[in-house]
């Protein structure tokens, strides 16, 4: 882990740093989907989400409801927490291969919505009995 932590680009952030705790820390997003996007980052090179400590967890979401209750009524009047765990795409300018939450302020038909999400209504599909029995056993234990 020690190779991939020395060519992360979250692993080294300096003074783009605009707050922090124990475990993790909060930068603006560049690239950036609208003004105000902020990504929360552990500071322990971590790359599944469910490799993280308790600590860590919840050091993370402290900065998640600080900076998400910072920016509502200012930036935007909600907000999206978006964390993705994609192993089969490249490491690239837009994907990092290091844990991190988007912290994302939102209003209605606002840009996000203007350019993709109002083509995306015919993605959903109806979720019948058969499906969710069948997906539901994944959580037996």
């Amino acid at each position: 882990m020690e190779n991939e932590s020395k060519k992360c680009p979250f692993c080294n952030f300096g003074d783009r740093v605009l707050k922090d705790n124990a475990s993790a820390y909060v930068v603006l997003s560049n690239p950036r989907k609208v003004p105000g996007h902020f990504l929360i980052i552990p500071k322990r090179h971590v790359e599944k989400p469910w490799d993280l400590t308790m600590a860590e967890v919840q050091d993370i979401f402290k900065l998640i409801f600080f900076t998400e209750q910072r920016i509502i009524g200012k930036l935007g009047s909600g907000c999206d927490i978006r964390q993705n765990y994609r192993p089969f795409m490249p490491q690239d300018k837009l994907k990092v291969n290091h844990l991190h939450f988007h912290v994302i302020p939102r209003d209605k038909d606002d840009y996000i919505y203007s350019v993709s999400e109002k083509y995306e209504t015919d993605l959903f599909a109806e979720l019948d009995d058969m499906e969710h029995n069948e997906v539901a056993k994944l959580l037996d234990d």
